[in-house]
């Protein structure tokens, strides 16, 4: 009962300290108020000394001994907690990024993340992370800059070494709820209800995933599931969103017809390509049919921003399939990056450097010069 009335007051104060007391953090006057509460009144409640021992020596500086051996051990362990650790600090900054309406330099954190574990590990100490609690108790305390995260080290320098003694007397419940409060405070769930009921399904999918893993098991975990889900997830949207569509054919009997359309040879077929073709979009491909009066094949690939190896292989195939059947494939308008993919696998050389036009327009009296030709 002690420990839940010395937490509850401390709780209080934190929750009404930032609206009496703007200059002074509500932690510190709740750490100042539950000691005074066990020093002056009956209350008999847990401290950081009576469960803990403290002590405030300096851990010496020691150079590990290094082998080939140990280190082809250490490996695969040192990569997975470099990936992780990684991860978890960039999490804590988009955190921080949303707190205070400021952007982070991703490089900039992983640089300083690895000089100071490196230094860490010669005194002994163990990987660390960016802190997602402690940056969010920073943060709600005033910390906005850099400096911030400079004066936090400085001060747990400070009690290492001459407070810690005082340290021992900070109280359990009172610690408690301080992280109570950060927990709340960084948890959002203004923005978790309304996520909920706005975002896209897949969203949905993720974040209530990440969530449900988060509470059971760990952070990690739901960062690696979340990651995998929602990259799977992106795969099957951008699949969703590349499509292959024909040019609608009229002649003088086709009746009301569009003055814009222009009309072909029926020995001329167009398709349109959108969408980034990768592997989870090569199967459109499939969709290009061409008939047997079909003299060429124009593919626009104006909207097409990127190309991969394995939609590369699949239009090699409607190359080598147009081939067999006596039909010439002209490309229209290739961006850079497909186009980059086509020069390096030999792509251009196959179906012959003139039939990449940069223009429909073009392509289109290329094809007209093709079908006259045979």
């Amino acid at each position: 009962m002690d420990a839940v009335i010395v937490g509850g007051v401390s709780l209080a104060i934190l929750i009404n300290a930032p609206y009496i007391f703007k200059r002074i953090p509500g932690s510190l006057l709740a750490v100042i108020a539950g000691i005074l509460m066990v020093q002056f009144l009956p209350l008999k409640v847990n401290t950081i000394g009576n469960l803990y021992t403290i002590s405030n020596a300096l851990p010496t500086l020691h150079f590990p001994s290094l082998s080939l051996n140990r280190i082809q051990n250490a490996l695969p362990n040192a990569l997975t907690i470099a990936v992780l650790a990684a991860i978890e600090s960039l999490l804590s900054c988009v955190v921080a990024d949303g707190m205070i309406n400021g952007k982070h330099h991703s490089d900039m954190e992983l640089v300083a993340q690895g000089a100071g574990n490196i230094a860490s590990a010669l005194f002994g100490g163990i990987p660390a992370t960016g802190a997602i609690a402690r940056t969010a108790a920073n943060i709600k305390n005033g910390g906005k800059t850099p400096i911030a995260g400079m004066v936090h080290s400085i001060t747990l320098v400070i009690v290492l070494v001459v407070l810690m003694p005082y340290a021992g007397m900070f109280l359990m419940p009172t610690i408690a709820a301080i992280l109570f409060i950060v927990a709340y405070n960084m948890c959002q769930w203004r923005t978790f209800l309304n996520l909920v009921k706005t975002a896209p399904k897949s969203d949905i999918i993720v974040l209530v995933t990440s969530f449900v893993l988060t509470v059971i098991f760990d952070l990690v975990a739901a960062i690696e599931v979340g990651m995998v889900l929602a990259c799977l997830l992106f795969i099957k949207r951008m699949s969703e969103e590349t499509k292959v569509n024909g040019w609608t054919y009229v002649d003088e009997d086709t009746p009301d017809v569009d003055e814009h359309l222009q009309k072909l040879p029926l020995q001329i077929r167009v398709y349109e390509i959108s969408g980034p073709l990768f592997f989870g979009a090569a199967s459109v491909i499939e969709e290009i049919a061409v008939k047997d009066f079909t003299k060429c094949l124009v593919l626009h690939m104006r909207s097409v921003p990127a190309l991969d190896s394995t939609a590369l292989n699949a239009l090699k195939d409607l190359v080598q399939v147009c081939k067999s059947k006596g039909i010439t494939i002209v490309f229209s308008h290739v961006n850079d990056q497909p186009m980059k993919v086509m020069e390096k696998a030999g792509f251009i050389e196959l179906v012959g450097k003139v039939n990449f036009q940069p223009s429909i327009s073009a392509a289109l009296d290329r094809a007209e010069e093709v079908i006259h030709s045979k």
